[in-house]
């Protein structure tokens, strides 16, 4: 898929199949994430790879948006590591970059995924915390729900050219 394609035609998908995404795809996904930029290239990221369904159930209850976690065969935790961030307060753009990244890899590998916030909500970064076992220093970010779509949705042309300002602000 031509990357503007996938730009334009990737969606946020809430269904799924039944059907667990094979290893070597996950693997695609994380190098799809680790080659996102980040401030002085420190990649501060972490990623917890979650596919036990008995905490796939768990999730809904520490972020109530990603409720479709409960029946999907996927999900990836993106997570900013503090001790490895040599640009103070950048990792949450760089772990956003590494979560648009991983949404795009999804789409071209005929996958479907969400992007769940969690941080900055204090509450949703501990439950992943106690949930997973991280250690203090990893912080949670996003969390990914994966897998092979149970629904197709239509491109969505989100093109605001009142949004768009040449050479400084011009008044709406």
């Amino acid at each position: 898929m031509e990357v503007l394609e996938a730009i334009r035609t990737r969606r946020s998908i809430r269904k799924f199949l039944d059907r667990p995404v094979p290893q070597e795809l996950v693997e695609i996904l994380l190098r799809a994430a680790m080659s996102a930029p980040s401030a002085r290239n420190s990649q501060p990221w972490q990623f917890v790879v979650i596919s036990d369904r008995q905490i796939l159930r768990q999730i809904p209850v520490i972020n109530p948006y990603a409720e479709m976690a409960e029946h999907a065969p996927l999900a990836i935790l993106i997570c900013a590591d503090t001790r490895l961030d040599r640009a103070p307060w950048y990792w949450p753009v760089d772990c956003a970059a590494a979560a648009q990244n991983m949404l795009l890899a999804a789409h071209g590998l005929e996958l479907g995924a969400v992007w769940t916030g969690v941080w900055p909500r204090e509450e949703r970064m501990d439950g992943f915390r106690h949930l997973l076992n991280m250690p203090k220093p990893v912080i949670a970010h996003s969390l990914l729900v994966v897998g092979y779509p149970a629904e197709q949705l239509p491109p969505d042309d989100r093109y605001r050219p009142d949004r768009v300002h040449h050479d400084g602000w011009q008044p709406s």
